[in-house]
């Protein structure tokens, strides 16, 4: 059996629904140790994050990934059990095969075998690995960043391992991803009876035409390297549930993904510019979830365009398209930052899934990035 595959396997059987772990990251350390991977927990608030490292020297290659998941959802609608992993018609299923549990082995495969034909190599090489991906994001990667940088700890190119390819093994890579801001909206009306609303107010009838502007405005062009800000209304909640009674409030909730021509400010100013000029009377709460970042065409992303293109023949498209990534957090002590992992079109379904044929060449395009890295001869 592929050494990637069998890990895959133990690591989906760990029932790591966020902000759990379930064993995933003592799995990874006990493989890597004894070829030199010294391992540091940092645990905070319940996540657990693991930095493990061989190596003192620049340059510094970190693998970075999540092994928490998604709560899978009714067992029934499932063909075997989230967690324990199953093999059919040339796919692995459970979940985390795709995001991003088969990209972790990936990574821990290739780092042996990498260590094992080259002792010697310059630089480092580290893993870091959160439980706090896909919940709040707020205890996670970002408690190692500040981890490194109170100690001065440089990273110099970074490969997060999300589920980044659209139809086949090698097709993208992103090398950027937009930022993200939330707005929770409450408009205030008057309550009332819906037989005599000249005594009341309606919120929803006063937030319609603003959300009809806010659908329709044109908040940038984008840039050579991002597409344009989109708004999406997420939530709208309002009235008592009776049909003859005009709601007090009106909650909207709604997101920006924005490019870095925009910034979080500027939109939250713009919006509110234009709820007052429709006049509604009021409150707005403010999330900044992920500010934009862009890592330019580089040695990093030269290097794993390389590796992919020898061991898949296709050469990767750079895109920044899709959510948001632990990457941003990467990104803010760390030069060149991408992300490169298996398609993602399972990820966070049910009978989530991952090509058998894929998991030794995701191995070895993160190999011989290695070796592109920090070797002095390409694979």
């Amino acid at each position: 059996m592929s050494a990637t595959l069998q890990l895959a396997q133990q690591l989906i059987a760990c029932r790591s629904v966020t902000p759990e772990d379930g064993g995933c990251q003592s799995l990874i350390a006990g493989r890597l140790g004894p070829l030199g991977f010294a391992a540091e927990t940092i645990a905070r608030n319940g996540t657990t994050n693991l930095w493990l490292r061989r190596g003192s020297k620049p340059p510094t290659v970190v693998f970075a990934g999540h092994t928490d998941v998604v709560p899978p959802g009714p067992r029934e609608q499932w063909a075997s059990d989230p967690f324990e992993p199953a093999i059919r018609d040339d796919q692995l299923f459970g979940r985390g095969a795709a995001d991003m549990k088969s990209s972790i082995a990936a990574f821990a495969v290739a780092a042996e075998q990498f260590v094992r034909a080259h002792p010697a190599h310059a630089g480092s090489i580290a893993l870091l690995l959160t439980s706090d991906e896909e919940g709040p994001a707020t205890d996670g990667t970002v408690a190692v960043v500040e981890r490194l940088t109170a100690r001065g700890e440089q990273i110099d190119y970074c490969i997060v391992g999300e589920p980044t390819c659209v139809d086949q093994l090698g097709d993208m890579i992103k090398n950027g991803r937009r930022g993200s801001l939330s707005g929770r909206l409450v408009v205030r009306g008057v309550q009332g009876h819906v037989a005599y609303p000249h005594l009341a107010r309606n919120p929803v009838h006063q937030a319609a035409p603003a959300l009809a502007d806010l659908a329709a405005e044109v908040w940038d062009q984008g840039n050579v390297h991002f597409p344009p800000t989109t708004f999406q209304v997420s939530n709208v909640r309002a009235g008592t549930g009776a049909l003859n009674v005009i709601p007090g409030t009106c909650e909207v909730e709604f997101n920006l993904r924005f490019a870095p021509v925009s910034t979080a400010a500027g939109l939250m100013e713009r919006i509110e510019q234009m709820l007052r000029r429709h006049g509604l009377d009021y409150e707005i709460a403010w999330t900044v979830g992920a500010q934009p970042f862009l890592t330019e065409p580089g040695r990093l992303s030269e290097a794993l365009s390389t590796a992919i293109e020898l061991t898949t023949g296709r050469r990767p498209q750079l895109s920044t398209t899709g959510g948001t990534s632990d990457g941003r957090f990467i990104a803010t002590v760390c030069p060149q930052v991408v992300e490169f992992g298996p398609p993602n079109a399972t990820i966070h379904k049910v009978n989530e899934c991952i090509c058998l044929a894929d998991l030794d060449p995701l191995t070895d395009v993160y190999r011989r990035t290695l070796e592109l890295l920090l070797t002095e001869t390409a694979p």
